[in-house]
Order: structure tokens, then C-alpha cells, then sequence
């Protein structure tokens, strides 16, 4: 489509289909959307933000909110719309002093923590440093110190959005307090955010180990795991119990590489030796890989980033315990997995911060004392089948042991899973937030929240 006067009042970049950067511009992180946008709008300002949305309400054309292209269901892309491109709106300035950070919207969490490092500070952001922080945040935003912080969005002081009729709205406990509440796991129902200041949490060191054994250590590793938390571990213990493919890396032995292993993620919001004593029992099992070691948190967040470019299908289950039937079920279903690939058989204990403020917020299912979380990426479309059965098979499998909830971010399809991401009360309020914020249901890409119809 001709971008026409567009043009003229636009201080970034507009693409098109016949453009040379054009099929770099519409790659996304899951290579299994392939949609061909009509105009890809990278914006500089908010002002360019309003803009492109008058363009696109002109001519009737979809609108797509990309950040940092992570979105598993592909809600970045639009076929035949318009995509609202927020990278080039990439700061992030930190306030040392008042321990904020205010972060543009098309900034990732790699940006993020490399302006945080410096001054000790941190906020919970999500597992891979190439993830948006908008994106990941306004969906809930959970991270490897969700335990100790809380998830992303509880640590959220203000969120400045375009709306889809071109209106700049700042929400905060004290301003718009209502989409504010929305904006706790509502996602990009309500605008786009050209603005996040988060609250900021000292970190003066934290540790980071990817502990390695053969897949058939794994019900005994995993038992050791939950052992752990069972017994009351600190909250400042974060990371994984997970399957993975064993990397070909110097500190996996040969023998691990490119097979299913059994391993456990460390991330540790304190020293080496605090970490070391918080999971002795697992240390006992004589782990292979890179052992527990003290890093700027920065490094952490980039040590397991998932490769651009790969099939995508993701799931989730939470778990009101883990009895042993539900353990062995986990540790079975990761024979199903693609092997070798950059798939992830992951369970993540809960607890600890993140059910402080859950009654607060839309996403209140909380008290979840684990989730199993199937990552499925791969490269060969003739694995689509064994992929997506590995994912459903895990969670179908272990819904006797499900608390029925569910983190939307960590889904591939959700359509009739709002009501469990956000409970029937919070969802019929998050309609109402809707139908002021966004009436024409603009925002419709990410998990869509309709909005509510007057009676």
C-alpha cells in the first residue's frame, strides 16, 4: 500500500513490500508466521506512533504491535496491515537515586539490564535478552526472579500508551487507575505503549550454573528439585528443572552433546557460595556442565537465549503440587521431544513474591507451586506434528494435577483460554477497560479481550 501522505509527516522508516529491508523488517522470532503486512511503520517518537494509527484507521487496515518480535502466536504481524514497529524507540534511562527506570517501548530486556547492571539494580524481566520488555511486561512478565521480585508487571510505577484514536494516556495507581489495573497482564489490548517506568530492586551480585546429567538421571534430579522447595527454599532461588538437548559447548562433556540431558538451571539473586548452600542436595548428585558461578545478571539474562528463526509451539500448565505420579509424568513426556533441537521440556517452581500482590491484578492464579512449560522450537516443518502432540500431550497429561489457570504469554493459542488466564470476574472488568480504552477492538492481536457491549 502507497504510505501517501503518511510520508511527509513521519520521522522514521516506512516499509513496504516493495522495499529492499522489507523481508528483514517482518521476521519474527517464530518462522511459522508468515503474514506479509501492507506497511511496516518503524517508529522514532509517539508522535510517528499517532500517525501511522491515523493511517491505518484511514485504510481500514489492521493494526500490529511489534517490540521485540517474541510473540509466540505472531501478534507482531499482520497480513495485509499495518505493523506498528517500536525498535527504533529503544531507551532506557535510569534514575539511581529514586531506583526507576523509564524504558521506551521497542526496547529489549537486553537493553534493559545493561543500562540497570551498572548501578546494582534489577527488575524481573523475562528469560531471553532479545524479548521486548513491553511485550513480555504488559502480558505479566514472568522471569528467572519472579520468586524474590514479583513478576515484571508488579514492578511497574507507570505506562504511558497511544490509544487507537491518537490520544497520548499516562496510567498509574493515581492516574487512569483502572487501565493501569489492565495493564497488569492485559496485554496490547489498549494501545500501544511508547513508555514503561518500572521500580527498580538492588542486586549487588548474582549467580547463574546449567547443571547437566543423562536424561535417565532425570526423575531422581527431579525429586532432589522439588525436595528443595518442599523444604522451604529461599526466594532468592530462581531457575529450572528442564530437558534440554546438551548443547555442544566446551563445558558439556561429548558424550552429553546434541542428546536429551536432564539438567537444572541456577539463577540465584545473591553469591556463589549462598547459592552453593541452597541447592547442596542437587550438587550431591555430581552434576556435569557449568558449574555454580557469580556473573553480572546482564550475562545471565543472555546465557540461554533461544535462536531466531525456528518453528515455534509453546504450552503451559500449572500445577497445584507435584506429587511423584505428576513427576514421572513430566519426566516421560521429554522422550516426545524433537531431538536435537533448541526445544526446552521446562518445569519452574513458583511461590515466593509471586503471590504477594496476585489478588490485586488480573492475572491472579498465583498460588500455583509449579509450572510445566513445553518450549518447542525446531527447524523441519515435517516435525510440526510430533512437536505440537509433545506440547499438548505434556499439559493433557498433567491437567489432573492443574490448578486450571493459565499464563497467557506462555501460549501458542488462546482464544477459549481467556476465562483461565484471567478468571470469569477479572475478564468481564478487563472488557469494560476495553470498550473505553479501544471500542472498535483496534487491539486485537494479542490474546483479544473484546470489548464489553452495552447492555
Amino acid at each position: 500500500m502507497e504510505a501517501g501522505n503518511l510520508r511527509e509527516r513521519f520521522e522514521g522508516e516506512l516499509i513496504g513490500p516493495e522495499d529492499a529491508p522489507y523481508e528483514e523488517a517482518r521476521a519474527i522470532f517464530n518462522s511459522m508466521i508468515d503474514r506479509r503486512p501492507a506497511l511496516i511503520a518503524q517508529c522514532e517518537t509517539a508522535t510517528d506512533v499517532a500517525a501511522a494509527l491515523e493511517h491505518a484507521r484511514e485504510h481500514e487496515l489492521e493494526v500490529a504491535i511489534r517490540s521485540g518480535g517474541h510473540s509466540v502466536t505472531g501478534a507482531g504481524l499482520s497480513e495485509g496491515g499495518m505493523v506498528i514497529d517500536m525498535r527504533r524507540m529503544s531507551a532506557v534511562n535510569v534514575d539511581p537515586a529514586a531506583r526507576t527506570a523509564t524504558v521506551q517501548g521497542g526496547a529489549t530486556w537486553s537493553d534493559f539490564d545493561r543500562a540497570t547492571q551498572p548501578h546494582g539494580l534489577t527488575s524481573t524481566g523475562g528469560r531471553v535478552s532479545t524479548t521486548g520488555v513491553a511485550g513480555l511486561t504488559l502480558g505479566g512478565g514472568s522471569g528467572w526472579l519472579e520468586r524474590r521480585y514479583g513478576l515484571a508487571c508488579d514492578n511497574l510505577e507507570s505506562v504511558t500508551l497511544v490509544t487507537a484514536d491518537g490520544r497520548t494516556v499516562t496510567a498509574s495507581e493515581s492516574d487512569n487507575a483502572e487501565l493501569f489495573w489492565g495493564l497488569h497482564g492485559g496485554g496490547s489490548n489498549f494501545g500501544v505503549a511508547t513508555e514503561l517506568v518500572f521500580r527498580l530492586q538492588p542486586l549487588p551480585a548474582a549467580t547463574f550454573a546449567l547443571l547437566l546429567w543423562p536424561a535417565e538421571a532425570g526423575p531422581e534430579v527431579g525429586r532432589r528439585y522439588r525436595e528443595l522447595f518442599e523444604a522451604g527454599a529461599p526466594d532468592e532461588l530462581g531457575g529450572a528443572f528442564a530437558y534440554i538437548t546438551g548443547p555442544p559447548e566446551e563445558f558439556v562433556p561429548e558424550h552429553l552433546q546434541n542428546e536429551l540431558v536432564s539438567g537444572v538451571v541456577l539463577v540465584y539473586a545473591g553469591g556463589e557460595q549462598e547459592a552453593r548452600d541452597a541447592i547442596a542436595p542437587i550438587l550431591e548428585l555430581e552434576p556435569a556442565g557449568l558449574q555454580p558461578t557469580e556473573m553480572p545478571y546482564s550475562e545471565i539474562q543472555c546465557a540461554i537465549d533461544d535462536p531466531p528463526g525456528y518453528r515455534n509451539y509453546w504450552s503451559a500448565e500449572h500445577l497445584a503440587s507435584l506429587p511423584d505420579e505428576a513427576l514421572e509424568i513430566f519426566c516421560r513426556r521429554a522422550e516426545d521431544m524433537v531431538v536435537p533441537s533448541p526445544s526446552q521440556h521446562i518445569l519452574f517452581p513458583w511461590g515466593g513474591a509471586l503471590g504477594a500482590q496476585g489478588a490485586r491484578w488480573p492475572i491472579p492464579h498465583r498460588d500455583a507451586s509449579y509450572v510445566a512449560h513445553p518450549l518447542g522450537l525446531w527447524e523441519d516443518p515435517a516435525d510440526d506434528e510430533q512437536a505440537r502432540a509433545w506440547a499438548r500431550g505434556l499439559c493433557e497429561d498433567l491437567r489432573p494435577f492443574s490448578t486450571g489457570a493459565v499464563y497467557l504469554n506462555f501460549e501458542s493459542a488462546s482464544e477459549d483460554r481467556l476465562e483461565a488466564g484471567f478468571g470469569r470476574e477479572n475478564l468481564d472488568r478487563l472488557a469494560a477497560v476495553k470498550a473505553e480504552y479501544d471500542p472498535e477492538n483496534v487491539f486485537h492481536l494479542h490474546h483479544n479481550i473484546k470489548p464489553l457491549q452495552p447492555a
